[in-house]
């Protein structure tokens, strides 16, 4: 007898429908598995057997084929236990329900008979409610990220007899629901703030327009200046995502099973600070199985890279994709898939390779050579891709002792929302674009004129610091965000004036 259950599988960051067709004949006793299955997937039917004889039912002494279709898709994971578990029982006629074809079904099982967490679930509930499904099936520990999908039932089970038994209309399971505006509300409070800040206000001011205008940061000075300290507190002064942003950033996270036990949205912006050892496949993703890397984990948040120049050559040069496009491409011999990597980038560096060039307290004890080629470690394109280059010096002791605390993250991010709110309707046109810092050519031409006096005053900085075409267009993009803090509809000389600041660190190429 045949019985097809339906399941997901996620390809890149999206859910796709698996059909589960189960075939029980007469034959010598095996369970074979095709459908081009993935270790795990084929080590189930040792979990799907164990599972059934140990909730109480029988086991079928016969020949049996799963097959997992589409089979030209690689199928990877196992939460395929519970749709395989239940299409065996439907063949043998243990099951019978016409919800099978309602309803999806995704979880891992243990020898017990107990429903496992899986990973992934919040796409497949996406595929499942795109498919115009009316439920899905998933272990309790995934209802809260699956009940997130609007439209779908959510039912949650703990055990193989609890889905069987739903499925049978033996027993009621009321859906999983969440209040998704509870969530955001009792789930956006920062451990951090940037009130506990001292001094350095001219980098607090920089860090602001990168997060009014979505610009990425280069800061530079000595150890213990504080560039780690701002940089984690970016997180608080950027607006707070969107239900659409949340999605976004959690899917990734589900994908690769790094969402917190029982939550089922990330509501705060990421922060991800990757070690300076990683590799160019940690960072940007990879595998056989193509995998999400930090920069996709940064998505909608924030991507630190501390001790800029430490990292290998080759990890920082594929970075140039992530921050031109947003997205990172990995290209495998079957396939080719596309994950998001929308994130500002903040990167610190010593001035030399000992910290203390320029520092009144300490003497430097590197020579002009060594000097070049610590600098030389960062390409030209790549500091060209970023916005704003800042000088973070040591924090002088009597700004350290000051009892009075800084500006808080709230003042701050009530500036960057009123920019960000102009820009949005300045961009609602474009689908993909919400900040100045995404504008293209044709958008800084349009929105970025300036008069007599600023183009002059720009013309002349770009000839006496040598500044490329690129940073050209990064000036012009950063004193619009400038102009926006201000309120100002015009790019006046003193935006420009303060936008060329923030490129003075710029290297002649």
């Amino acid at each position: 007898m045949l019985a097809k259950v339906i399941s997901s599988a996620v390809i890149g960051v999206n859910g796709l429908l698996i059909e589960v067709e189960t075939d029980i004949a007469f034959g010598l006793p095996t369970f074979m598995t095709v459908g081009l299955p993935e270790g795990a997937v084929r080590e189930s039917k040792d979990r799907v057997k164990a599972a059934i004889r140990n909730s109480g039912y029988d086991f079928p002494n016969r020949r049996i084929t799963v097959n997992l279709a589409p089979a030209d898709v690689k199928k990877a994971g196992t939460g395929y236990d519970l749709p395989m578990a239940l299409g065996i029982l439907a063949a043998s006629d243990t099951l019978r329900s016409d919800k099978l074809a309602r309803y999806a079904a995704i979880g891992e099982l243990s020898l017990d008979g107990s429903v496992r967490p899986t990973q992934g679930v919040l796409p497949m509930a996406l595929a499942v409610r795109d498919a115009g499904l009316a439920g899905l099936i998933v272990p309790k520990a995934n209802g809260a990220e699956a009940a997130v999908v609007k439209g779908i039932e959510t039912i949650s089970v703990e055990t193989l007899a609890q889905a069987v038994e739903f499925l049978a209309g033996k027993r009621e399971i009321a859906a999983t629901i969440i209040d998704i505006d509870r969530i955001f509300v009792d789930n956006t409070v920062h451990e951090v703030d940037f009130s506990e800040v001292k001094g350095q206000e001219h980098v607090k001011r920089a860090l602001e327009i990168a997060a009014a205008g979505g610009h990425n940061v280069l800061m530079k000075g000595p150890p213990g200046s504080g560039k780690t300290m701002v940089a984690r507190r970016l997180p608080t002064i950027l607006p707070d995502l969107s239900f659409e942003e949340a999605l976004e950033t959690t899917k990734i996270y589900s994908i690769i099973g790094l969402l917190p036990e029982n939550s089922g949205l990330l509501t705060i912006r990421p922060f991800k600070a990757p070690h300076h050892t990683i590799s160019d496949a940690g960072l940007i993703g990879g595998g056989q199985i193509p995998r999400p890397g930090e920069v996709s984990l940064a998505h909608n948040g924030v991507l630190f890279l501390d001790e800029l120049p430490e990292f290998k050559k080759n990890v920082l040069e594929v970075l140039r994709q992530p921050l031109e496009d947003g997205t990172v491409t990995i290209a495998r011999a079957a396939s080719s898939l596309s994950f998001p990597a929308r994130f500002i980038m903040v990167a610190a560096m010593n001035p030399c390779p000992c910290g203390y060039l320029g520092d009144p307290q300490h003497e430097c004890q590197c020579s002009p050579l060594q000097i070049r080629r610590y600098e030389n470690k960062i390409s030209g394109p790549l500091l060209d891709r970023i916005d704003i280059h800042i000088e973070v010096p040591a924090v002088p002791v009597r700004d350290l002792s000051a009892q009075r605390d800084g500006e808080p993250s709230a003042a701050i991010k009530a500036r960057v929302n009123r920019a960000r709110a102009i820009q949005k309707e300045r961009y609602h046109r474009h689908r993909h674009m919400h900040c100045n810092g995404q504008m293209g050519a044709r958008e800084i031409k349009k929105h970025c004129p300036l008069d007599a006096a600023s183009l002059a005053l720009l013309e002349k900085a770009v000839e006496r610091l040598g500044l490329s075409a690129r940073a050209y267009h990064r000036i012009l993009k950063i004193g619009r965000t400038i102009a926006d803090l201000d309120g100002s509809q015009a790019i006046g000389t003193d935006h420009i004036a303060e936008a060329i600041q923030y490129r003075r660190l710029e290297q002649k190429t």
